[in-house]
């Protein structure tokens, strides 16, 4: 086995594993989170012993550290006084409403909607991201898409 050098498959998979972030965790949170995935990556790429799935593995780690961001968002304080500041919505993915609902979906329903709609994985490398089976991915995809259509309407 081969790998590429690191930086080629940082360069490779750069921008969707960004533009997935944007999605997943939202633009504030989304270059710390694509920090850690990269530095993550980067870690793990000497003892990497099959380089069969890649895109797959730096979006599995990427869906992790999304989840991480929305589980310590919860976490944070909330100053009282303060006015409430608006998150910043991806002005290039569309819909600002939109988002916010993907982003208040359950975290499995979000990657895999996110994986399939933004990043245009197929059903079973959405599977690998997961670590679930193909139907599971189809399942969260599915669900995901039912719980916005029912809070959009």
């Amino acid at each position: 086995m081969t790998l590429p050098p690191f930086q080629r498959f940082l360069d490779d998979h750069a921008a969707d594993v960004h533009r997935f972030l944007v999605s997943a965790a939202g633009r504030d949170d989304a270059d710390d989170c694509f920090q850690e995935t990269f530095l993550a990556a980067l870690r793990a790429w000497p003892d990497l012993r099959t380089d069969d799935n890649l895109r797959g593995w730096v979006f599995t780690i990427a869906a992790r550290k999304a989840a991480d961001a929305h589980r310590a968002r919860g976490r944070r304080p909330v100053p009282s006084d303060a006015v409430p500041v608006r998150e910043a919505a991806p002005t290039e993915l569309g819909d600002d409403e939109l988002w916010d609902r993907v982003r208040e979906l359950p975290p499995k329903q979000r990657t895999a909607v996110v994986l399939r709609y933004v990043v245009d994985l197929t059903h079973a490398d959405i599977a690998d991201a997961l670590g679930s089976s193909e139907e599971a991915a189809r399942r969260n995809v599915h669900e995901g898409l039912k719980k916005l259509k029912g809070a959009l309407a």
